[in-house]
This record gives structure tokens, sequence and C-alpha cells, in this order.
């Protein structure tokens, strides 16, 4: 608390301190009258301000050298006195002004005076504690013609500290300086609102100023990253306020052609400038120049908040300035545009909510509606799209793509008027085409396996909580920027939303049919497209929009479900495998061993078979990725569909449960991705709910394609999956299909051993995890279908003694001589009984126990084979 409260008190105390400075300038004087300053009240200060004031600004105005460090303690002591009391006269607040600003002036430079930091950093806050001390109207009076001189040199005083000085802490205290001087200042009692008048006087005056202004502010604005954001983001925000107001639609309407005499001196009055529609011109086309500098570094600053201010300068030189500054409004509306996909959620939330504002306000920039702007310049991104994404890195694709995202979340529907211009729209999808090709080469595509039989899921129940929507991770032959192809999945997401849905399917599907080496970008493209339709995660700006309907959707869905899932495009070769005069041929060890190493071979359709017979890596690694993405595809349709994709479900499922089985890790891997894409949107459970709920149908197909094997080799995947990821409540249904499943490998036992050898271990497995309890076993005879004494039923009962003794090898060799032994014996084949006993029967299987015979030797292959062939074969 004060000592001194009132003026009498105070100048009986502070009367011998500036005497004594006055006479002597030193610190020690100035510091001591600081100290007493401490002690007197703000009401006494006030009264007294200019008695205090005369000592301090007679050492500043003394002649002669003074030394840095007194002229320092006489500005902090001003800067105190200044922050305790109000300026009310317009003289005084001149004066200090000057003599402030002279305290920096080096006569011999037009640069400031090499003083040191503590000096600059206190004249700074002097000059900025100055203006705010000015009272009422004294502020804006200050602000006349004859003070242009002087504030110039203030002015480009301060702006030369912010370009030049190493010192963070001084170039961020000129530029707020700067912002004060100019009218800027944000704080909330200074200053106030200006009437019309005040708004001239002041234009014409900063108008002096403005190229200076803008040159320097481009200068550090366009600096080395390294100088800190907020030096940055403070130059902006004086740029654009300043332009902003000089050139501001609204004060140049109100301007006479003639410009009226100021009642100046003449000096004074060559410097004062009228903005007259030639000067406007020409400070425009300069204008233009800096802007474009400006949006090209600030655009791609790492800081966010930089990024975040170059929001508010194209949002108020758009508003503010949008005929004066009509060249340049293509530059800035690209700015913005540029910045609707950026990676910072406060840049995109703001950009956003700018663009928004433009579009309900209806903003004509020069004699153009936004919207007219917005389509030409996408027309012209169109045009050069194909020629930028050939020559651009991933930097540069990133942001044509962020700048072409932008416009169509702009457009919204009247995008259209562009895809129905032919040449557009096969130049946009020439351009996503080429920039979506694959790299293909990686060996690892095809040489890894899916070694492992079992769940498609690690969880037995996976959750439907929320949508996945995974995507496989895949290289690209022309960027490597994982934001790339998410900028360019979001591009195909609302040019399907807002886009003519019909002409870009049928558009992109020409192209999927045109050339193997368009069909997994086309393919890409479309799966997109659909999602983008369905309105998934798509942000819709424009509330008139008129979104596809479910019926729509449902068709051009099932169109492009059957392209995908055609002979053509669903068997493709994905590893070595040839099939010659009926018998199985696998590839000798030689370099692709890991391709086909064990008895894992892959299937594939004879007639691609042949049709290929030598295919390459890079042609089997194309093959794969294409699978991988129509089964990605089937996964996105499930999403964009919900419920209704259960009417695609008799012709999507069937498919996926074959790649389900696949070999290809990559592809078996997809399957399970989209089944479980599949649970989520039609609301199953889990992968055994879906297919326990579908087996039905799931288990006639695989009855009637077992009956035409040669044209449907992957039906025993089909099984074995289901076998895998299903419960027992599945036996009843499949127990007519082992037996055709038996039947089959009698007749195709020479060809398609390995597949159906792996459904039956799987049928094993199934039930050894269904019953692991022996004792349930009553139960299993129970649910399998069939009359009693059937062959199913007998080899459970074989199965339940098993399992009640140890089970050896020879006890296996038994059962199934056992089981060959009845099947001929019940389709009449007892010719050649005797023969059996010369295979080496014991006399427990033959019946003849009492006759003495050799050990029968062990099977191999090929006498099982001989064993199992029909009787006509024997």
């Amino acid at each position: 608390m004060a000592v001194f409260d009132t003026p009498e008190e105070a100048f009986g105390v502070l009367r011998p301190v500036c005497v004594q400075l006055t006479k002597t300038q030193t610190v020690e004087n100035v510091e001591r009258l600081q100290a007493q300053l401490q002690a007197v009240s703000d009401s006494a200060l006030q009264e007294l301000q200019q008695y205090i004031l005369f000592p301090l600004r007679f050492t500043l105005k003394a002649p002669g050298p003074k030394r840095e460090r007194l002229i320092q303690s006489v500005v902090e002591c001003l800067t105190f006195v200044l922050s305790s009391t109000c300026v009310k006269e317009q003289e005084l607040l001149q004066e200090l002004f000057s003599e402030l600003s002279a305290c920096l002036y080096s006569p011999n430079s037009q640069k400031p005076a090499a003083v040191s930091e503590e000096l600059k950093l206190a004249v700074i806050q002097g000059l900025s504690t100055l203006m705010h001390s000015a009272y009422g109207d004294i502020l804006v009076t200050f602000y006349e013609p004859s003070i242009l001189p002087r504030l110039g040199f203030a002015v480009s005083l301060l702006l030369g500290l912010a370009e030049q000085e190493k010192s963070k802490q001084i170039k961020i205290a000129a530029l707020k300086c700067l912002q004060v001087l100019l009218f800027q200042c944000d704080c909330e009692d200074h200053p106030r609102s200006l009437d019309e008048l005040e708004q001239k006087q002041l234009g014409d005056l900063f108008a002096a100023f403005l190229p200076g202004i803008s040159t320097a502010l481009t200068r550090v604005i366009t600096g080395d990253f390294k100088q800190g954001h907020s030096i940055v983001v403070s130059s902006l925000q004086i740029f654009y306020k300043t332009v902003g107001f000089v050139m501001a639609d609204e004060q140049l309407r109100r301007l006479s052609k003639v410009q009226a005499k100021p009642a100046v001196e003449h000096r004074v009055a060559e410097l004062m400038v009228h903005r007259e529609a030639d000067w406007v011109k020409n400070t425009s086309d300069k204008l233009t120049i800096l802007i474009k500098k400006i949006i090209e570094c600030v655009s791609v600053h790492p800081h966010w908040k930089v990024r975040l201010e170059l929001i508010d300068l194209v949002e108020a030189l758009l508003v503010k300035c949008s005929q004066s500054l009509v060249e340049s409004a293509g530059p800035l509306l690209k700015a913005l545009v540029s910045l609707v996909n950026d990676e910072s959620s406060e840049v995109q939330a703001h950009c956003s909510k700018a663009l928004r504002h433009f579009a309900d306000q209806k903003v004509v920039v020069g004699n153009r509606a936004f919207a007219d702007i917005l389509s030409e310049n996408l027309h012209s991104l169109a045009t050069s799209l194909p020629r930028l994404m050939n020559s651009q890195d991933d930097q540069g694709k990133f942001s044509t793509l962020s700048l072409l995202l932008g416009y169509l979340k702009l457009l919204g529907p009247r995008v259209n008027f562009v895809l129905n211009s032919v040449s557009h729209l096969q130049r946009l999808s020439k351009a996503l085409i080429q920039v979506l090709e694959l790299d293909v080469a990686d060996i690892k595509v095809v040489e890894e396996r899916r070694w492992n039989s079992g769940h498609l899921s690690a969880s037995p129940r996976t959750s439907a909580a929320g949508p996945r929507r995974q995507i496989q991770r895949r290289y690209f032959r022309f960027f490597t920027d994982e934001r790339v192809f998410l900028l360019l999945r979001q591009v195909c997401q609302l040019l399907g939303f807002y886009g003519n849905l019909y002409l870009l399917v049928d558009h992109f599907l020409e192209l999927y049919h045109e050339s193997v080496v368009y069909r997994k970008q086309a393919a890409m493209i479309l799966n997109e497209l659909v999602a983008g339709a369905a309105g998934l995660e798509v942000e819709n700006l424009h509330e008139k929009h008129t979104e596809t309907s479910p019926e729509e959707l449902r068709e051009i869905v099932t169109s492009i479900l059957e392209e995908y899932t055609s002979q053509e495009n669903w068997y493709l070769v994905t590893c070595i495998k040839a099939e010659e005069m009926g018998e199985e041929l696998t590839v000798k060890q030689s370099g692709l061993q890991a391709i086909t190493s064990g008895a894992h071979t892959c299937q594939v359709s004879s007639f691609l078979a042949f049709s290929n017979p030598s295919p390459t890596i890079c042609s089997m690694n194309s093959n794969i990725w294409q699978i991988c993405i129509q089964l990605e595809g089937i996964g996105h349709f499930a999403y964009a569909l919900g419920k209704d994709f259960r009417l695609l479900l008799m012709s999507a499922l069937y498919p996926v449960l074959e790649k389900a089985g696949d070999q290809t890790l990559l592809i078996s891997q997809a399957a399970a991705s989209a089944m479980m894409d599949i649970c989520h949107a039609c609301g199953y459970d889990s992968l055994q709910h879906l297919i326990n709920q579908n087996s039905d149908y799931l288990v006639n197909g695989i009855s009637l394609n077992l009956r035409h094997l040669s044209l449907h080799p992957h039906t025993p995947k089909v099984l074995e999956v289901m076998l895998q990821n299903s419960d027992a409540s599945l036996l009843p249904l499949v127990a007519d299909v082992v037996q055709d499943v038996l039947a089959t490998l009698d007749q195709f036992y020479d060809k398609r051993a390995t597949s159906f050898v792996s459904v039956l271990h799987a049928l094993l497995a199934a039930l050894a995890r269904w019953f692991p309890d022996t004792g349930n076993l009553g139960q299993l005879r129970e649910q399998s279908v069939g009359e009693e004494g059937s062959h199913l039923s007998q080899r459970l009962a074989t199965l339940e003694e098993g399992l009640e003794n140890t089970t050896t090898a020879e006890d296996i060799e038994q059962f199934l001589l056992n089981y060959l032994k009845e099947k001929d014996v019940a389709d009449g084949n007892v010719s050649d009984f005797d023969n059996e006993e010369g295979l080496g029967c014991t006399g427990s299987v033959c019946g003849s126990s009492t006759v003495p015979q050799e050990p029968a030797p062990s099977l191999g292959s090929s006498d099982l084979a001989l064993t199992r062939a029909p009787t006509h074969q024997r």
C-alpha cells in the first residue's frame, strides 16, 4: 500500500530527488527516484505527473554522450510513471513518443542503433505503455497528418527490430508494440470503436506505411521456421489486419475521387496517400505477389497454430477485401481449401467453419460467386491432376490431394458439373488409377502361407460393438506416405457421396474390364465409392444434399458383387500348381520351396491353370492383391448396406468362406476380416453365429458342388472352414455331406486327396473340440442324422471304443481296413475276399485266426490308395 496518498505529501518527498536528478544525471539518482515513486499512490502520481517526468525527459534530451545504462534506467522509470498515470495532453503524448523513439535512433544508419538488448526492450515497452496511457480521444487525435514522419520512423524502427534482431523476446515485443501503434491492440479498454471519419483518417495515414509494413512482414513470415511460431503468428495478424483495414471495400467505396488538400507542411503532404482507383489497383497487384509467397510458406508450416492463423488471414481478407483484392481471391481460397484435411483437428475444425460461413453467406468475390470460383478451380485442378500426380513427390501429392478434397467438400452436389464432363471425368479417373498402382514385386506376398488350420478369429466370439473397416497394409509404386493413401480414400468417398453414383460405378467398372493393369485400382475406388455413398466417415456440409437410397445402393452393390465373384475374377492363379493326365504334380524344390513346401498347395480353376501355365511372381502377387481388395470390398459393402446385406448373403458368404480356407496368408486374412465385417454389419454375435444361421444353404451348396468337383475344386475348403468355426449344432446338417465327401474321395482319390483329407482332419478335430468328454459321444450319436446301423453311426461307435482305450497306430490301421472290408461287402464285392487276406489282414480282421500268417507289412500311401480303389481297378 502507498505511504503518500496526497499530492502534497508526495511532492515533499519527491522534490529533493527530482532536483538532484536534474542537477546530476546518474543511474543512482534515477534509481533513487524510482524507489520513492513506489511509495506514492496512483492518484498523487497523476497530479504530479509532469513534475516527475521533467527530470527524466531532461536527462534524455541533455546534449552529449550518455551511458546506455543511464538511458535504460530513465526509460524504465518513465515507463513506471506512465503505467500508473494517464497522458491527457496531445502535445505531451507526441513529445514523449518522439523522445522514446529517439533512444534507438542511429544517425549513420537506417537500422536501429547498435545498443544493448536490455535498452531496446526497455524502449519498446516504454512506447507500448505510452500508447496505452493515452486518455480518451487523445489517442485518436494523435494520429493526425503532422505525426506521419514520427510515426513512420517508429514503425520502421519496430519492423527492423522484428526482422533483424536475434532475441526472440525483442522480436515479439516489437511486433506487439507495432500492433498497438496500428490500432490492433486486443486489450479490453484500448482502443474504442472508431466512427467512419476516424476510420478514413487512420486508413489514409496507414496507407503510407502499407508497402513497407507488408514487405517487411512477408520477410519475417517466410523466414526460418526456427524463429518460433509465435513470431510468425503475430506477423500474420499484423499483416492481414493492416491490409484488411487499409484495403477494406467499405472504406474505399466511401472515398471521394478528388483528394482534399491536407493543412500540413509540404514535406508531410508529399508523404500522404490518396486511395484512389489507380493506387488500389497497383497496391492490389503487389499485395497479391506477397500473399502468394505467404500462402506457399505458411500452408506447410510445421506448427499448427501458424496454419490456424492462415485461416484467419484468408477469412479476413476475403470478407473485407473481396473487391479490392480480386486477384488474390484464387490463391486465398486455394489456401483455405488445402487446409480442410489438415493433420491438426483444430485446423480442420476452424477451416470447415470458415468454409461453411462462406457457403452460407454466399460471398461474392469480384463479380463471381464463391461457388463459381470453386468450380473453376476444380475444373483447372482436374485438368492438371494426371500431370501433377506423375511429377510430384509425396508432399506434393499430399498438398494436391488435400486441395482436391477441399474442393469436393465445398462444392458438394455441384461436383456433378465437373463429373458430367467426359474429359474431366477421364482425367480425374486417370489420375486416381495412376497414383493407386500397387507395387507387386515383393515375393513375400506369395511366400507367406497359412499353415495353421483353425478359427478365423483369435476370439471364438467377437463382439459386434463397433465397425472396423480395416485396410490391409499395401505398398504403392508412386508414393510411400500413408497420408496420401488416406486422402485418396477420402476423395473417392466424397465422390461417391456427392457424385452421380451410377455414372461413377459404370465408369470405373468399365476401367475394371478394360485392362488387368487397372483392375486392382478400379476395385479400390469402387469399394470407397460405395462406402462414401452410404455416408460412412463422410461429413456432410450441405443440408440440401439427397443421399443415395438404400434400394439404389443395394442394386449397385449387387452388380459390383457379381463382378467380383465371377469365375474369371475370383479364381485367379495365386501359387504354382499344375495338373496333367489326372495326376497331381507338385513343383520341385528349386528356389521356390517356401511357396510350395510340404503338402500345402493351392488349387486353382483348371481353365486358368492351363491358360497361364507359368505364372510369374508379379502376376501371382497381383492376383493375390486383387482377391484381397475384392474381399475388402465385400466387407465395405456389408457396412454400407447394414442389415440389408443379409439379402445378399446367399451370393456373398459362400465365396468368402472359400477364400477363408485359402492357403495364401493375405487372402485368408482378408476373408476373415470380411466375415467379421459381415458379422458387425448384419448383427451377428460372432462368426460361429453367422455360419450356424446360414449353414442350411451353405451345406446345400457344398452338396451340389461336390457333384461337379472339377468345376468347383474349392468346395472342400468351405466345409473345412465351417467345421473349424462352428459348434456341435452343425453336425446334423453336415452328416450327409460327410458321406458325400467320402464318396467323392473314392472318385477323386488320385487328384484331390489332400483337400479331402484336410476336411476329414477338420471333422475329427471338431468332434474332439465339441465333445471332449467320451461320455458325450452318446449325445453325438443322437444328433447324427440317419438310421440305426448306418455307416456313420458304426464309425462313431468304433470311435467311442477307441477313446475308451489308448489308441495306437495299429488300431487306426485296423479301423481303416475294417471300414474298407465292410464297404466292399456292402457293395457286393465279395469275390476278392481271399485276396484281402493276402494283403496282410490278421486273423482277427479276416475271420481266420487259426491259420498262421506272417506279420502284415505297414501300408504306405500307394498301398492305401490301391486298397481304397474301386474293385474294377484292382
